[in-house]
């Protein structure tokens, strides 16, 4: 999606997705990691715009990183705000992610090697348990998500260009289907839409990364 010229919170809530929360003891990093090395027989929940966009031809490969930080509390997923003046996206709330380069050997080094420049987060913390399917993008991009387990005490720094914001949401909150808003509305240029948003205090989750998020959810659930 390219630069808004409205707000997407402003569109009406049309119903809630309402299924059940993923159960507690799944949120554990131990079943993630047995969940995602065999995963069971599941489809993915595809977007109007994935479906629009898959066969379309010159679209740039990405990747972005799922980073399922372990608290005492319990699990959180670091999520960040880009900045108002990007092109793509400006002012969203993204996974940390981007383009693949041609020096790198695969998505998860992608996913790796982004969230390192946009976030400040040395790999060495992440374990990376498995990948989502891909979801492609309005503005043209291919993107495998990358799921990894990040285990703390590491430091943090945003890149001021990209992100205004860096912050955690518990992968609880994400993964409960009362909290999965379906929005429809009038987009500029694109005519009506259906998307998911997930809003969490003054946080609009939306797009791409609800969707991604979608996919997490019936994968643990199924």
């Amino acid at each position: 999606m390219t630069r808004l010229h409205f707000d997407p919170q402003t569109i009406s809530i049309e119903s809630l997705a309402g299924e059940a929360a993923v159960n507690a003891e799944h949120l554990e990093p131990q079943w993630l990691r047995a969940r995602l090395a065999n995963p069971p027989d599941w489809l993915p929940e595809h977007s109007s715009e994935h479906l629009l966009r898959q066969k379309a031809t010159g679209l740039t490969p990405a990747a972005v990183l799922l980073p399922i930080v372990v608290r005492e509390h319990g699990l959180t997923l670091l999520l960040t705000q880009r900045t108002a003046h990007l092109t793509d996206h400006a002012g969203q709330i993204s996974l940390p992610g981007g383009r693949m380069e041609p020096e790198d050997a695969s998505a998860i080094e992608t996913a790796l090697r982004e969230t390192e420049e946009e976030v400040g987060l040395d790999r060495r913390h992440v374990e990376v348990i498995g990948t989502l399917p891909e979801y492609t993008t309005g503005t043209g991009y291919r993107i495998i998500p990358v799921v990894g387990i990040v285990h703390p005490p590491f430091d943090l720094r945003a890149d001021p260009f990209e992100v205004a914001e860096i912050f955690e949401v518990p992968l609880a909150f994400l993964m409960d289907g009362a909290n999965h808003q379906r929005r429809a509305g009038e987009f500029p240029g694109a005519g009506r839409r259906t998307f998911y948003a997930m809003p969490y205090e003054r946080y609009f989750i939306w797009g791409a990364t609800a969707h991604i998020l979608r996919n997490l959810f019936h994968l643990l659930r199924t």
